[in-house]
């Protein structure tokens, strides 16, 4: 059983969280929460991941979506933490990505930390902003909005 207090959510909570599965589950672990307020998540990035297979293989890169996908990942464990949401299998869905900006690589053997702010958490919708940082750098930010759907409304 997860301590509904604990700050930090290891990868068998966040699979009770969310219902992401490999190749598509993209944070290993998710540290620094604040309920209803931020959490930071951690994606590890390894060349054994199905997208550098093409992305590219001389020169494997994280695709930007797939980064700006991590983030919203991260959201809706903060969120399914904050609301105390484990094995309710609730589905997330982006509803926008404004301000998106990539400004450097993300590549295997970064650790990429995903830091997530609540915007507006209101019910089902949520806004969040968002910002991936390797090694103190801010690779990407966005802000975006997503809603929260148990899975008999999908």
């Amino acid at each position: 059983m997860s301590d509904t207090n604990s700050t930090t959510v290891d990868i068998q909570e966040i699979k009770r969280l969310i219902p992401h599965r490999y190749p598509f589950l993209l944070v290993d672990k998710v540290r620094d929460i604040v309920p209803n307020i931020s959490a930071v998540g951690i994606k590890n990035v390894t060349f054994n991941e199905p997208h550098f297979q093409g992305h590219f293989p001389s020169q494997p890169v994280m695709p930007g979506v797939t980064i700006v996908e991590a983030m919203a990942q991260t959201a809706a464990i903060l969120v399914g933490k904050s609301l105390n949401m484990q094995d309710q299998n609730t589905l997330v869905y982006f509803l926008t990505i404004d301000n998106c900006k990539f400004r450097h690589v993300v590549s295997p053997g970064d650790v990429l930390e995903l830091h997530i702010k609540v915007v507006r958490g209101r019910g089902k919708l949520w806004k969040f902003s968002g910002q991936g940082i390797v090694e103190g750098t801010v690779v990407t930010e966005a802000d975006f909005a997503a809603m929260m759907v148990p899975p008999e409304n999908s």
